[in-house]
Protein backbone atom coordinates (compact mmCIF):
# COMPACT_ATOMS: atom_id res chain seq x y z
CA UNK A 1 0.00 0.00 0.00
CA UNK A 2 1.37 3.40 -1.07
CA UNK A 3 1.18 6.38 1.79
CA UNK A 4 -1.44 8.07 -0.38
CA UNK A 5 -3.51 4.58 -0.63
CA UNK A 6 -3.21 4.39 2.91
CA UNK A 7 -4.78 8.05 3.57
CA UNK A 8 -7.39 7.53 1.42
CA UNK A 9 -8.29 4.71 3.27
CA UNK A 10 -8.89 6.96 6.16
CA UNK A 11 -10.89 9.52 3.92
CA UNK A 12 -13.23 6.43 2.25
CA UNK A 13 -15.96 6.27 5.32
CA UNK A 14 -16.22 10.35 4.12
CA UNK A 15 -16.16 9.68 0.22
CA UNK A 16 -20.08 10.77 0.20
CA UNK A 17 -19.51 13.91 1.97
CA UNK A 18 -16.11 14.75 -0.28
CA UNK A 19 -18.49 13.66 -3.36
CA UNK A 20 -21.53 16.08 -2.05
CA UNK A 21 -18.41 18.89 -1.58
CA UNK A 22 -17.15 18.09 -5.00
CA UNK A 23 -20.42 18.66 -6.58
CA UNK A 24 -21.01 22.04 -4.64
CA UNK A 25 -17.61 23.65 -5.87
CA UNK A 26 -18.39 22.16 -9.52
CA UNK A 27 -21.93 23.99 -8.74
CA UNK A 28 -19.60 27.51 -8.19
CA UNK A 29 -17.41 26.87 -10.54
CA UNK A 30 -20.77 26.72 -13.67
CA UNK A 31 -22.35 29.56 -11.73
CA UNK A 32 -19.22 31.61 -11.62
CA UNK A 33 -18.93 31.91 -15.80
CA UNK A 34 -22.67 33.51 -15.40
CA UNK A 35 -21.75 36.92 -13.92
CA UNK A 36 -19.18 37.72 -16.81
CA UNK A 37 -21.95 36.38 -19.44
CA UNK A 38 -24.38 38.71 -18.29
CA UNK A 39 -22.06 41.76 -17.97
CA UNK A 40 -21.61 41.47 -21.41
CA UNK A 41 -24.94 41.46 -22.18
CA UNK A 42 -25.49 44.48 -20.32
CA UNK A 43 -23.00 46.45 -21.64
CA UNK A 44 -24.18 45.74 -25.42
CA UNK A 45 -27.91 45.66 -25.16
CA UNK A 46 -28.53 47.51 -21.71
CA UNK A 47 -25.75 50.56 -22.14
CA UNK A 48 -25.13 49.87 -26.26
CA UNK A 49 -28.79 48.96 -27.33
CA UNK A 50 -30.34 51.10 -24.62
CA UNK A 51 -32.77 48.19 -24.04
CA UNK A 52 -33.69 49.18 -20.34
CA UNK A 53 -36.33 46.71 -19.33
CA UNK A 54 -33.45 43.95 -19.19
CA UNK A 55 -31.82 45.61 -16.57
CA UNK A 56 -33.91 44.51 -13.73
CA UNK A 57 -33.65 41.10 -14.55
CA UNK A 58 -30.52 41.31 -15.07
CA UNK A 59 -29.64 42.83 -11.76
CA UNK A 60 -31.77 39.90 -10.12
CA UNK A 61 -29.64 37.44 -12.22
CA UNK A 62 -26.63 38.90 -10.40
CA UNK A 63 -27.59 39.24 -7.13
CA UNK A 64 -29.29 35.52 -7.07
CA UNK A 65 -26.32 33.76 -8.25
CA UNK A 66 -24.07 35.66 -5.78
CA UNK A 67 -26.20 34.79 -3.73
CA UNK A 68 -26.45 30.74 -4.26
CA UNK A 69 -22.57 31.17 -5.25
CA UNK A 70 -22.37 32.45 -1.21
CA UNK A 71 -24.51 29.28 -0.18
CA UNK A 72 -23.04 26.69 -1.77
CA UNK A 73 -19.47 28.12 -0.90
CA UNK A 74 -19.96 27.81 2.88
CA UNK A 75 -21.61 24.66 2.59
CA UNK A 76 -18.41 23.30 0.91
CA UNK A 77 -16.09 24.72 3.22
CA UNK A 78 -18.19 23.12 6.50
CA UNK A 79 -18.25 19.42 4.49
CA UNK A 80 -14.90 19.64 3.75
CA UNK A 81 -13.78 20.99 7.32
CA UNK A 82 -15.75 18.01 8.41
CA UNK A 83 -14.34 15.61 6.43
CA UNK A 84 -10.48 16.99 7.45
CA UNK A 85 -11.34 16.74 10.70
CA UNK A 86 -12.57 13.42 10.69
CA UNK A 87 -9.88 11.72 8.84
CA UNK A 88 -7.38 13.56 11.25
CA UNK A 89 -9.09 12.31 14.50
CA UNK A 90 -8.99 8.90 13.06
CA UNK A 91 -5.59 8.57 11.76
CA UNK A 92 -4.20 10.00 15.23
CA UNK A 93 -5.98 7.87 16.95
CA UNK A 94 -4.95 4.59 14.29
CA UNK A 95 -1.14 5.55 14.45
CA UNK A 96 -1.41 6.25 18.58
CA UNK A 97 -2.68 2.71 19.01
CA UNK A 98 0.10 1.23 16.74
CA UNK A 99 2.24 2.92 18.30
CA UNK A 100 1.19 1.46 22.09
CA UNK A 101 1.93 -1.89 20.18
CA UNK A 102 5.88 -1.35 18.88
CA UNK A 103 8.33 -3.11 20.60
CA UNK A 104 11.55 -1.66 22.41
CA UNK A 105 13.62 -2.39 19.13
CA UNK A 106 11.10 -0.06 17.66
CA UNK A 107 12.20 3.01 20.14
CA UNK A 108 15.39 2.50 20.36
CA UNK A 109 15.41 3.02 16.73
CA UNK A 110 12.79 6.11 16.69
CA UNK A 111 13.49 9.39 18.70
CA UNK A 112 10.40 11.12 20.75
CA UNK A 113 10.75 14.36 19.15
CA UNK A 114 10.16 12.61 15.16
CA UNK A 115 6.86 10.36 16.41
CA UNK A 116 5.71 13.82 17.79
CA UNK A 117 6.29 15.12 14.88
CA UNK A 118 4.66 12.64 12.84
CA UNK A 119 1.63 13.43 15.57
CA UNK A 120 1.42 17.22 15.08
CA UNK A 121 2.98 19.53 11.82
CA UNK A 122 2.48 16.03 9.85
CA UNK A 123 -0.63 15.59 10.66
CA UNK A 124 -1.95 19.07 10.31
CA UNK A 125 -0.50 19.00 6.80
CA UNK A 126 -3.02 16.29 5.32
CA UNK A 127 -5.49 17.44 7.40
CA UNK A 128 -4.77 21.23 5.46
CA UNK A 129 -4.58 18.80 2.28
CA UNK A 130 -8.36 17.69 2.78
CA UNK A 131 -9.69 20.64 3.92
CA UNK A 132 -8.37 23.19 1.14
CA UNK A 133 -6.16 21.79 -1.05
CA UNK A 134 -8.55 19.40 -3.10
CA UNK A 135 -11.18 21.92 -3.38
CA UNK A 136 -9.18 24.71 -4.38
CA UNK A 137 -7.03 22.88 -6.98
CA UNK A 138 -10.57 21.24 -8.24
CA UNK A 139 -12.22 24.62 -8.57
CA UNK A 140 -9.19 26.27 -10.03
CA UNK A 141 -8.84 23.27 -12.40
CA UNK A 142 -12.64 24.12 -13.58
CA UNK A 143 -12.66 27.87 -13.64
CA UNK A 144 -9.74 27.60 -16.06
CA UNK A 145 -11.31 25.07 -18.52
CA UNK A 146 -14.72 26.61 -18.60
CA UNK A 147 -12.78 30.09 -19.08
CA UNK A 148 -11.16 28.93 -21.97
CA UNK A 149 -14.13 27.58 -22.70
CA UNK A 150 -16.53 30.61 -22.70
CA UNK A 151 -13.74 32.64 -24.43
CA UNK A 152 -13.58 30.21 -27.69
CA UNK A 153 -17.42 30.51 -27.55
CA UNK A 154 -16.64 34.47 -27.86
CA UNK A 155 -13.44 34.58 -30.44
CA UNK A 156 -11.40 31.95 -31.51
CA UNK A 157 -8.26 33.98 -32.22
CA UNK A 158 -8.18 35.76 -28.93
CA UNK A 159 -8.96 32.77 -26.85
CA UNK A 160 -6.00 30.76 -29.15
CA UNK A 161 -3.45 33.90 -28.27
CA UNK A 162 -4.46 33.38 -24.56
CA UNK A 163 -4.27 29.71 -24.83
CA UNK A 164 -0.57 29.92 -25.89
CA UNK A 165 0.53 31.44 -22.21
CA UNK A 166 -0.64 27.47 -20.84
CA UNK A 167 1.94 25.45 -22.01
CA UNK A 168 4.40 28.19 -20.58
CA UNK A 169 3.11 27.74 -17.63
CA UNK A 170 3.14 23.71 -17.40
CA UNK A 171 6.60 23.92 -17.75
CA UNK A 172 7.11 25.80 -15.35
CA UNK A 173 5.10 23.94 -13.13
CA UNK A 174 6.66 20.79 -13.57
CA UNK A 175 10.16 22.09 -12.82
CA UNK A 176 8.86 23.49 -9.59
CA UNK A 177 7.42 20.63 -8.55
CA UNK A 178 10.95 18.46 -9.41
CA UNK A 179 12.65 20.99 -7.04
CA UNK A 180 10.12 21.35 -4.27
CA UNK A 181 9.62 17.65 -3.62
CA UNK A 182 13.62 17.30 -1.87
CA UNK A 183 13.31 20.70 -0.50
CA UNK A 184 10.15 19.96 1.78
CA UNK A 185 11.46 16.85 2.54
CA UNK A 186 14.56 18.36 4.07
CA UNK A 187 12.01 21.10 5.80
CA UNK A 188 10.50 18.09 7.76
CA UNK A 189 13.32 15.82 8.96
CA UNK A 190 15.10 18.98 10.11
CA UNK A 191 11.54 19.82 11.86
CA UNK A 192 11.90 16.45 13.55
CA UNK A 193 15.25 16.98 14.00
CA UNK A 194 14.69 19.97 15.85
CA UNK A 195 11.20 19.10 18.17
CA UNK A 196 13.55 15.66 19.51
CA UNK A 197 16.51 18.17 20.27
CA UNK A 198 13.42 20.56 21.99
CA UNK A 199 11.78 17.74 23.65
CA UNK A 200 15.06 15.94 25.07
CA UNK A 201 16.64 19.41 26.63
CA UNK A 202 13.20 20.20 28.19
CA UNK A 203 12.19 16.58 29.87
CA UNK A 204 16.67 16.84 30.91
CA UNK A 205 16.05 20.66 32.02
CA UNK A 206 16.96 20.13 35.92
CA UNK A 207 20.32 17.80 34.39
CA UNK A 208 20.99 21.00 32.56
CA UNK A 209 20.71 23.16 35.51
CA UNK A 210 22.80 21.13 37.36
CA UNK A 211 25.67 21.54 35.14
CA UNK A 212 25.74 24.55 34.41
CA UNK A 213 25.66 24.19 30.70
CA UNK A 214 22.35 26.66 29.53
CA UNK A 215 24.91 28.32 27.43
CA UNK A 216 26.20 25.14 26.13
CA UNK A 217 22.82 23.69 24.90
CA UNK A 218 21.68 26.99 23.76
CA UNK A 219 24.68 27.01 21.49
CA UNK A 220 23.30 23.12 20.20
CA UNK A 221 19.71 24.27 20.28
CA UNK A 222 20.94 27.71 17.33
CA UNK A 223 22.65 24.97 15.50
CA UNK A 224 19.44 22.58 14.86
CA UNK A 225 17.51 25.96 14.71
CA UNK A 226 19.59 27.39 11.72
CA UNK A 227 19.18 24.30 9.73
CA UNK A 228 15.72 24.38 9.83
CA UNK A 229 15.76 28.05 9.04
CA UNK A 230 18.32 26.90 6.20
CA UNK A 231 15.74 24.38 5.20
CA UNK A 232 12.79 26.67 4.73
CA UNK A 233 14.77 29.55 3.43
CA UNK A 234 16.25 27.23 0.39
CA UNK A 235 12.32 26.15 -0.08
CA UNK A 236 11.54 29.58 0.26
CA UNK A 237 14.48 30.21 -2.28
CA UNK A 238 12.30 27.95 -4.93
CA UNK A 239 9.59 29.95 -4.45
CA UNK A 240 11.33 33.18 -5.26
CA UNK A 241 12.32 31.47 -8.41
CA UNK A 242 9.29 30.59 -9.62
CA UNK A 243 6.55 32.57 -8.12
CA UNK A 244 7.22 35.81 -10.42
CA UNK A 245 7.60 33.37 -14.02
CA UNK A 246 3.97 32.61 -13.01
CA UNK A 247 2.89 36.52 -12.25
CA UNK A 248 4.63 37.11 -15.02
CA UNK A 249 2.55 34.77 -17.07
CA UNK A 250 -0.49 35.42 -15.60
CA UNK A 251 0.15 39.26 -16.39
CA UNK A 252 0.92 38.19 -19.91
CA UNK A 253 -2.74 36.94 -20.25
CA UNK A 254 -4.37 40.53 -19.43
CA UNK A 255 -1.79 42.35 -21.54
CA UNK A 256 -2.62 40.17 -24.91
CA UNK A 257 -6.66 40.68 -23.33
CA UNK A 258 -5.87 44.61 -23.63
CA UNK A 259 -3.87 45.07 -26.83
CA UNK A 260 -4.97 42.33 -28.68
CA UNK A 261 -8.88 42.37 -27.48
CA UNK A 262 -8.54 46.11 -27.65
CA UNK A 263 -7.18 46.10 -30.96
CA UNK A 264 -10.15 43.74 -32.09
CA UNK A 265 -12.67 46.01 -30.70
CA UNK A 266 -11.36 48.73 -32.76
CA UNK A 267 -11.62 46.77 -35.99
CA UNK A 268 -15.49 45.33 -35.22
CA UNK A 269 -14.40 42.10 -34.69
CA UNK A 270 -16.35 41.71 -31.43
CA UNK A 271 -18.17 44.17 -29.42
CA UNK A 272 -17.64 46.31 -26.43
CA UNK A 273 -19.90 43.90 -24.52
CA UNK A 274 -17.20 40.65 -25.82
CA UNK A 275 -14.73 42.63 -24.38
CA UNK A 276 -16.41 42.92 -21.00
CA UNK A 277 -17.28 39.20 -20.91
CA UNK A 278 -13.88 38.29 -21.76
CA UNK A 279 -12.36 40.53 -19.02
CA UNK A 280 -14.86 38.74 -16.40
CA UNK A 281 -13.62 35.75 -17.49
CA UNK A 282 -9.94 36.62 -17.14
CA UNK A 283 -9.13 36.13 -13.50
CA UNK A 284 -10.31 32.93 -13.59
CA UNK A 285 -7.32 31.97 -15.73
CA UNK A 286 -4.61 34.57 -13.79
CA UNK A 287 -5.46 32.88 -10.67
CA UNK A 288 -4.73 29.32 -11.76
CA UNK A 289 -1.83 30.56 -13.34
CA UNK A 290 -0.95 32.71 -10.25
CA UNK A 291 -1.34 29.90 -7.15
CA UNK A 292 0.27 27.19 -9.36
CA UNK A 293 2.80 26.95 -7.27
CA UNK A 294 1.68 27.57 -4.22
CA UNK A 295 -0.67 24.46 -4.83
CA UNK A 296 2.31 22.31 -5.73
CA UNK A 297 3.63 23.05 -2.51
CA UNK A 298 0.63 22.09 -0.44
CA UNK A 299 0.52 18.88 -2.76
CA UNK A 300 4.52 18.22 -2.25
CA UNK A 301 3.91 19.09 1.73
CA UNK A 302 1.01 16.72 2.04
CA UNK A 303 2.92 13.63 -0.03
CA UNK A 304 6.17 13.74 2.18
CA UNK A 305 4.30 14.22 5.71
CA UNK A 306 1.65 11.08 4.28
CA UNK A 307 5.46 9.31 3.78
CA UNK A 308 6.47 9.88 6.69
CA UNK A 309 3.09 8.90 8.72
CA UNK A 310 2.84 5.78 6.74
CA UNK A 311 6.33 4.96 6.88
CA UNK A 312 6.65 5.30 10.64
CA UNK A 313 3.37 3.38 11.10
CA UNK A 314 4.00 0.59 8.51
CA UNK A 315 7.17 -0.84 10.91
CA UNK A 316 5.70 -3.79 12.05
CA UNK A 317 6.91 -4.64 16.11
CA UNK A 318 8.99 -8.13 16.06
CA UNK A 319 7.34 -8.74 19.72
CA UNK A 320 4.06 -9.42 18.81
CA UNK A 321 1.10 -11.81 20.26
CA UNK A 322 0.91 -15.14 17.96
CA UNK A 323 -2.09 -15.77 15.96
CA UNK A 324 -3.31 -18.98 18.36
CA UNK A 325 -2.11 -17.55 21.30
CA UNK A 326 -2.14 -19.75 24.23
CA UNK A 327 -4.58 -17.88 26.51
CA UNK A 328 -4.00 -17.80 30.89
CA UNK A 329 -5.89 -14.95 33.01
CA UNK A 330 -4.15 -15.45 36.06
CA UNK A 331 -0.33 -17.32 36.11
CA UNK A 332 1.06 -19.58 38.78
CA UNK A 333 4.38 -17.64 38.55
CA UNK A 334 6.71 -20.82 37.48
CA UNK A 335 9.86 -19.28 35.54
CA UNK A 336 12.16 -21.20 33.78
CA UNK A 337 14.89 -20.55 31.24
CA UNK A 338 16.54 -23.02 29.26
CA UNK A 339 19.74 -21.97 27.60
CA UNK A 340 18.77 -18.33 26.61
CA UNK A 341 20.78 -15.94 24.48
CA UNK A 342 19.66 -12.49 23.38
CA UNK A 343 22.15 -10.74 20.58
CA UNK A 344 21.53 -7.13 19.79
CA UNK A 345 23.30 -5.17 16.47
CA UNK A 346 25.35 -8.25 16.30
CA UNK A 347 26.30 -8.32 19.80
CA UNK A 348 26.47 -10.82 22.71
CA UNK A 349 24.50 -9.59 25.37
CA UNK A 350 23.45 -12.74 27.43
CA UNK A 351 24.59 -16.17 26.82
CA UNK A 352 23.49 -19.78 27.58
CA UNK A 353 21.51 -18.67 30.50
CA UNK A 354 19.30 -21.14 32.69
CA UNK A 355 17.65 -21.85 35.73
CA UNK A 356 14.29 -22.90 37.05
CA UNK A 357 12.15 -21.18 39.44
CA UNK A 358 9.01 -22.26 41.63
CA UNK A 359 6.34 -20.24 43.16
CA UNK A 360 6.85 -18.23 45.88
CA UNK A 361 10.62 -18.12 45.64
CA UNK A 362 12.31 -14.98 45.35
CA UNK A 363 15.26 -14.49 43.17
CA UNK A 364 18.32 -12.07 43.41
CA UNK A 365 19.97 -11.17 40.99
CA UNK A 366 23.52 -9.04 41.25
CA UNK A 367 26.29 -8.33 38.78
CA UNK A 368 28.53 -5.28 37.40
CA UNK A 369 26.69 -2.90 35.24
CA UNK A 370 26.26 -4.41 31.54
CA UNK A 371 26.15 -7.55 32.62
CA UNK A 372 22.53 -8.60 31.34
CA UNK A 373 20.93 -8.48 34.77
CA UNK A 374 18.03 -6.57 33.45
CA UNK A 375 18.08 -8.33 29.50
CA UNK A 376 17.13 -11.07 31.88
CA UNK A 377 13.68 -9.66 33.24
CA UNK A 378 13.04 -8.25 29.84
CA UNK A 379 13.21 -11.58 28.01
CA UNK A 380 11.00 -13.06 30.72
CA UNK A 381 8.40 -10.17 30.11
CA UNK A 382 9.12 -10.59 26.57
CA UNK A 383 9.92 -7.21 25.88
CA UNK A 384 12.46 -8.69 23.50
CA UNK A 385 12.35 -12.16 21.97
CA UNK A 386 15.42 -14.70 22.86
CA UNK A 387 17.75 -15.44 20.25
CA UNK A 388 17.92 -19.15 21.31
CA UNK A 389 17.02 -21.00 24.00
CA UNK A 390 13.19 -20.76 25.68
CA UNK A 391 11.86 -18.79 28.31
CA UNK A 392 8.93 -20.77 30.21
CA UNK A 393 6.04 -19.24 32.05
CA UNK A 394 4.21 -22.23 33.74
CA UNK A 395 5.72 -24.53 31.53
CA UNK A 396 4.54 -22.31 28.60
CA UNK A 397 7.21 -20.98 26.01
CA UNK A 398 6.25 -16.79 26.44
CA UNK A 399 6.22 -16.54 22.60
CA UNK A 400 2.97 -19.12 22.31
CA UNK A 401 1.40 -16.61 25.39
CA UNK A 402 -1.01 -13.76 24.54
CA UNK A 403 1.32 -10.35 25.71
CA UNK A 404 -1.39 -8.70 27.20
CA UNK A 405 -1.90 -11.96 29.63
CA UNK A 406 1.63 -12.36 29.84
CA UNK A 407 2.19 -8.70 30.94
CA UNK A 408 -1.28 -8.43 33.00
CA UNK A 409 0.43 -11.12 35.60
CA UNK A 410 3.99 -9.34 35.80
CA UNK A 411 4.18 -6.07 38.24
CA UNK A 412 7.70 -4.55 37.46
CA UNK A 413 9.69 -1.60 39.44
CA UNK A 414 11.53 -0.38 36.90
CA UNK A 415 15.16 0.96 37.44
CA UNK A 416 14.03 4.14 35.77
CA UNK A 417 10.83 5.56 37.53
CA UNK A 418 8.77 6.81 35.47
CA UNK A 419 5.88 8.65 37.01
CA UNK A 420 2.28 10.43 34.86
CA UNK A 421 1.41 14.11 35.74
CA UNK A 422 -1.29 12.93 37.86
CA UNK A 423 -2.18 12.20 41.46
CA UNK A 424 -0.58 9.98 43.15
CA UNK A 425 -3.33 8.02 43.80
CA UNK A 426 -3.47 7.44 39.66
CA UNK A 427 0.07 6.67 39.96
CA UNK A 428 -0.08 3.78 41.91
CA UNK A 429 -3.50 2.37 40.63
CA UNK A 430 -2.27 2.96 37.17
CA UNK A 431 -2.01 -0.77 36.75
CA UNK A 432 -5.89 -1.69 38.56
CA UNK A 433 -7.54 1.78 38.27
CA UNK A 434 -10.56 0.81 38.74
CA UNK A 435 -9.35 -0.61 42.42
CA UNK A 436 -10.70 0.94 45.59
CA UNK A 437 -8.83 3.31 47.52
CA UNK A 438 -8.53 1.14 50.25
CA UNK A 439 -6.44 -0.94 47.93
CA UNK A 440 -4.07 1.94 46.85
CA UNK A 441 -3.70 2.79 50.40
CA UNK A 442 -2.63 -0.62 51.95
CA UNK A 443 0.23 -0.85 48.92
CA UNK A 444 1.55 2.33 49.70
CA UNK A 445 1.96 0.81 52.95
CA UNK A 446 3.73 -2.02 52.19
CA UNK A 447 6.20 -0.04 49.80
CA UNK A 448 6.70 2.41 53.00
CA UNK A 449 5.12 4.95 51.09
CA UNK A 450 1.59 6.09 53.09
CA UNK A 451 3.63 8.41 55.37
CA UNK A 452 5.09 10.59 53.47
CA UNK A 453 2.56 10.77 50.83
CA UNK A 454 0.51 11.90 53.92
CA UNK A 455 2.53 14.89 54.91
CA UNK A 456 1.87 15.91 51.12
CA UNK A 457 -0.11 19.24 50.90
CA UNK A 458 -2.74 17.24 49.20
CA UNK A 459 -2.12 13.67 50.33
CA UNK A 460 -3.27 10.91 47.82
CA UNK A 461 -4.54 13.52 45.56
CA UNK A 462 -0.92 15.56 45.42
CA UNK A 463 -0.50 16.28 41.65
CA UNK A 464 3.55 14.87 40.98
CA UNK A 465 5.17 16.30 37.54
CA UNK A 466 6.30 14.45 34.52
CA UNK A 467 9.23 11.96 35.31
CA UNK A 468 8.23 12.70 39.33
CA UNK A 469 9.23 15.92 39.57
CA UNK A 470 8.90 16.88 42.94
CA UNK A 471 9.89 14.15 44.54
CA UNK A 472 13.08 12.47 46.14
CA UNK A 473 14.53 9.41 44.64
CA UNK A 474 13.47 7.89 47.17
CA UNK A 475 10.02 8.59 47.55
CA UNK A 476 9.82 8.35 43.52
CA UNK A 477 11.05 4.23 44.05
CA UNK A 478 8.26 3.57 46.47
CA UNK A 479 5.46 5.07 44.53
CA UNK A 480 6.53 2.79 41.51
CA UNK A 481 7.23 0.10 43.72
CA UNK A 482 3.58 0.31 45.64
CA UNK A 483 2.29 0.31 41.93
CA UNK A 484 3.93 -3.25 41.21
CA UNK A 485 2.62 -4.69 44.56
CA UNK A 486 -0.99 -3.47 43.83
CA UNK A 487 -1.48 -5.32 40.35
CA UNK A 488 -1.15 -8.35 42.79
CA UNK A 489 0.97 -10.12 40.20
CA UNK A 490 2.33 -13.50 39.98
CA UNK A 491 5.28 -12.50 39.12
CA UNK A 492 7.16 -9.21 40.79
CA UNK A 493 10.44 -8.24 39.49
CA UNK A 494 12.21 -5.40 41.39
CA UNK A 495 14.92 -3.71 39.37
CA UNK A 496 17.18 -1.75 41.65
CA UNK A 497 14.00 -0.59 43.28
CA UNK A 498 15.32 0.11 46.75
CA UNK A 499 18.86 1.97 45.54
CA UNK A 500 17.42 5.44 46.54
CA UNK A 501 15.97 4.60 50.35
CA UNK A 502 17.62 3.81 53.48
CA UNK A 503 18.92 1.00 55.43
CA UNK A 504 15.72 1.16 57.65
CA UNK A 505 13.78 1.51 54.89
CA UNK A 506 14.68 -0.98 52.49
CA UNK A 507 14.52 -3.62 55.79
CA UNK A 508 10.47 -2.58 56.36
CA UNK A 509 9.80 -2.89 52.59
CA UNK A 510 11.84 -6.79 52.46
CA UNK A 511 9.31 -7.72 55.81
CA UNK A 512 6.87 -6.41 53.69
CA UNK A 513 7.78 -8.45 50.61
CA UNK A 514 7.89 -11.73 52.84
CA UNK A 515 4.30 -11.94 53.88
CA UNK A 516 3.40 -11.46 49.64
CA UNK A 517 6.01 -14.07 49.16
CA UNK A 518 3.77 -17.10 48.87
CA UNK A 519 1.38 -15.59 46.79
CA UNK A 520 3.92 -14.96 43.57
CA UNK A 521 7.48 -14.90 42.51
CA UNK A 522 9.33 -12.29 43.06
CA UNK A 523 12.78 -11.10 41.09
CA UNK A 524 15.38 -8.90 42.63
CA UNK A 525 17.91 -7.01 40.63
CA UNK A 526 20.73 -5.41 43.07
CA UNK A 527 23.65 -3.93 43.51
CA UNK A 528 23.76 -3.97 47.17
CA UNK A 529 24.00 -7.96 49.44
CA UNK A 530 21.21 -6.56 51.85
CA UNK A 531 18.82 -6.64 49.52
CA UNK A 532 19.25 -10.29 47.75
CA UNK A 533 20.95 -12.01 51.13
CA UNK A 534 17.29 -13.23 51.97
CA UNK A 535 16.15 -14.51 48.20
CA UNK A 536 15.92 -18.40 48.09
CA UNK A 537 18.33 -18.24 44.98
CA UNK A 538 21.22 -15.79 44.20
CA UNK A 539 22.59 -15.35 40.54
CA UNK A 540 25.47 -13.52 39.87
CA UNK A 541 25.76 -12.60 36.08
CA UNK A 542 29.22 -11.26 34.50
CA UNK A 543 29.13 -10.67 30.66
CA UNK A 544 26.08 -11.92 29.90
CA UNK A 545 26.51 -15.38 31.59
CA UNK A 546 25.23 -16.59 35.28
CA UNK A 547 28.39 -17.10 36.29
CA UNK A 548 27.58 -18.24 40.33
CA UNK A 549 24.14 -19.61 41.76
CA UNK A 550 23.08 -20.73 45.03
CA UNK A 551 22.07 -19.28 48.36
CA UNK A 552 23.70 -16.13 50.34
CA UNK A 553 25.70 -18.89 52.17
CA UNK A 554 26.62 -20.64 49.84
CA UNK A 555 28.13 -18.04 47.17
CA UNK A 556 29.35 -16.06 50.13
CA UNK A 557 32.15 -18.62 50.91
CA UNK A 558 32.64 -19.65 47.40
CA UNK A 559 35.64 -16.88 46.52
CA UNK A 560 33.72 -15.17 43.45
CA UNK A 561 32.63 -12.49 42.38
CA UNK A 562 29.61 -12.42 45.05
CA UNK A 563 32.20 -12.73 47.65
CA UNK A 564 34.36 -10.25 46.59
CA UNK A 565 31.10 -7.74 46.80
CA UNK A 566 30.16 -8.72 50.05
CA UNK A 567 33.41 -8.25 51.73
CA UNK A 568 33.66 -4.94 49.89
CA UNK A 569 30.03 -4.02 51.22
CA UNK A 570 29.88 -5.62 54.79
CA UNK A 571 34.30 -6.05 55.52
CA UNK A 572 35.47 -8.89 57.30
CA UNK A 573 33.68 -8.37 61.00
CA UNK A 574 30.53 -8.17 59.49
CA UNK A 575 31.02 -11.42 57.36
CA UNK A 576 31.94 -12.99 60.75
CA UNK A 577 28.65 -11.98 61.65
CA UNK A 578 26.75 -13.51 58.99
CA UNK A 579 28.73 -16.85 59.07
CA UNK A 580 27.83 -17.09 62.65
CA UNK A 581 24.63 -16.60 62.25
CA UNK A 582 24.11 -13.34 64.37
CA UNK A 583 21.85 -11.90 61.53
Amino acid sequence: MTPVKWVYSFLRKYRMRMIAGLLMTTGIAVLTIVNPYISGIIVDDVIGSGITGLLPVMIACLLGVTLVKGILRYSSQVMFEICSQGVLYSMRDTVYRKLLEEDFDFYNRNRTGDLMSRQTGDMDAIRHFIAYVIYTVYENVLLLAFALLMIFTVNVKLALCMLLVLPFTALTTYMQSRQVRPAFQRIRERFSSLNTFAQENISGNRVVRAFAREDYEIGKFNVENDAYRDAELNASGIWKKYVPIFEFLSNMLTVVLMVYGGYMVIQGEISMGNLVTVNGYLWMLTVPLRMAGWWINDIHRFTTSAEKIYNTYAQEPSVRTPGRSVERRRLNGDVEFRHVSYQADDADIISDVSFRVKRGQTVGIIGSTGSGKSTVMNLLCRFYDATSGEVLVDGINVRDMDLYDLRDNIGMAMQDVFLFSDTIEGNIAYGRPDCSFEKVKKAAKMADANLFIQKMPDGYDTIVGERGVGLSGGQKQRISLARALLKDPAILILDDTTSAVDMETESYIQKQLKNIQSECTIFVIAYRISSIKDADMILVMDKGRIVEQGTHEELSQAGGYYEAAFRHQYGDFHEGEYHNGKK
